[in-house]
């Protein structure tokens, strides 16, 4: 395993054991109000000096002549009454009142404008579309104690039913996002425990769990519910999960990646063989046609369903060599199926982007640290990059330019696991920091979705129950 990609937080003591916190709490933060001399008094800009200068000498040497007519000779010299209409006129204050702010307002732009619409019709400019504004920070703090700062890991993910799970050392939570409510799954014991990965099923009811003790066990949220358990396939620790609906695919610390039909007793159906470390990155393409495997021996492995057996040791459909460190960050293209993003860890740095029909690598680009997660933008052209070391950052970036669009701080290690929303635009990220921050960085989809058709698939779990 890669040191420089591996856990950190098991020789240190965990934060909630200084100070005990209850899992997914959210945290609140308060504002002081800023005391300074904008706060405590207010500006009232002066008059115009030549203005009150005008308007004093109107009301008293103007008018001694006529109020006073025995002050100062009685009435007003005809020097006094020139030098009146010359400083009127240099300060353009000829008015019928003298203590008008303003002359007589100009004819309106827009009226002048329509009129030579009206007269002469001009072609409208096609309207330029608002530049979407990013918050800055996380529109909600939850507290995380406990959660494993492992690389190779993969502890939280999102489902449909916007139920968020996050795994806390040994305990499984549930998250609402619709009311904020959180659940306990399941607590496993030393023998089986730590969680090592968590997958929510297509339907948002179901949940796989990978344990420590090489096994996975599948869940129903709703009756929190053991439906079965899945072992045999793996010798250590499984890390990572993906499903393609009715099959979950399972790998791990062993190297191996797993097909395994939960519909029937004897699960495993396919074997890939070609890694020869720790498989951390695991994902199906948006067809279910193609596997992209991610591992600490720095491969990105391509593997096409059609071409699995069981009885073919190594039978990848392209093998990418270009990372120079371990790749867990993997992402399919949702508007491109044959497009990959794949990311590198500390010693690689780089996000890649692959053909999958072809294998070549179209494009690299340098982050500057550590890529720990990916994710596309189901509504537009962006994709959105979770970082370690140094400044453990989520950067956003535009597609293809890769021109960075935002970067957004707030988590104070390195932020290993990403989960996006249902509706595409809020991402949940955990870190080791022990917080699960929730961010509007996608935005709203400015169109509706059309609705999903009707999935022609049979129901994953219909069997499940009488199994063993």
């Amino acid at each position: 395993m890669d040191a420089g990609e591996g856990s950190t937080n098991s020789a240190a003591p965990s934060a909630s054991t200084a100070n005990p916190r209850f899992p997914l709490q959210e945290q609140h933060h308060f504002l002081q109000r800023k005391r300074s001399k904008e706060n405590l008094d207010r500006f009232i800009p002066n008059r115009s000096a030549m203005d009150m200068d005008y308007a004093h000498f109107m009301l008293t040497e103007g008018r001694k002549g006529k109020e006073n007519p025995f002050s100062g000779g009685g009435v007003c010299s005809p020097a006094k009454e020139a030098y009146r209409k010359q400083l009127a006129e240099a300060l353009n204050l000829n008015r019928t009142r003298i203590l008008a702010f303003k002359n007589k307002p100009p004819q309106r732009l827009d009226m002048i404008h329509q009129a030579l619409s009206s007269s002469s019709p001009v072609r409208q400019a096609k309207p330029t579309k608002p530049r979407r504004c990013i918050p800055q920070t996380s529109e909600r703090t939850l507290d995380a104690p406990g959660i494993v700062d492992d690389f190779y890991l993969n502890l939280v993910d999102w489902g449909s039913a916007n139920v968020l799970a996050i795994a806390l050392e040994s305990t499984v939570y549930l998250w609402n996002a619709t009311d904020g409510s959180t659940a306990e799954l399941v607590t496993f014991d030393d023998e089986m425990g730590p969680v090592t990965s968590v997958s929510w099923a297509p339907d948002g009811s179901h949940i796989a769990v990978g344990l420590n003790n090489s096994h996975v066990q599948l869940w129903d949220s709703t009756s929190k519910r053991q439906l079965r358990t899945l072992k045999g396939g793996h010798r250590s620790r499984v890390g990572s999960l993906a499903w393609n609906n009715h099959i979950l695919t399972t790998a791990g610390m062993d190297g191996r990646i797993i097909n395994n039909d939960v519909r029937i007793r004897s699960h495993i159906v396919d074997t890939y063989s070609g890694h020869t470390q720790e498989v951390c990155g695991l994902k199906w393409s948006p067809s279910g046609q193609q596997l992209a495997s991610g591992g600490n021996d720095n491969l990105v492995h391509i593997w096409d369903r059609s071409m699995a057996s069981s009885n073919s040791p190594s039978h990848w459909l392209h093998r990418l060599e270009e990372h120079t460190s371990a790749v867990k960050a993997l992402a399919w293209c949702p508007f491109q199926g044959n497009l990959l993003a794949s990311g590198g860890g500390g010693a690689d740095r780089t996000i890649k982007f692959w053909n999958t029909h072809t294998g070549s690598c179209l494009n690299s680009v340098d982050t500057g640290s550590q890529v720990c997660s990916l994710l596309w933008n189901k509504n537009e052209r962006e994709l959105l990059s979770s970082h370690g070391f140094t400044q453990n950052q989520l950067t956003l970036w535009k597609y293809p330019s890769m021109a960075k669009m935002a970067e957004l701080t707030g988590h104070t290690s390195r932020v290993l696991y990403m989960a996006q929303s249902p509706d595409g635009c809020t991402v949940a990220t955990a870190a080791g920091d022990e917080t699960l921050r929730f961010w509007n960085v996608f935005g709203v989809p400015e169109v509706a979705a059309k609705a999903a058709p009707k999935s022609t698939h049979h129901e994953p779990f219909s069997h499940v129950n009488r199994i063993r």
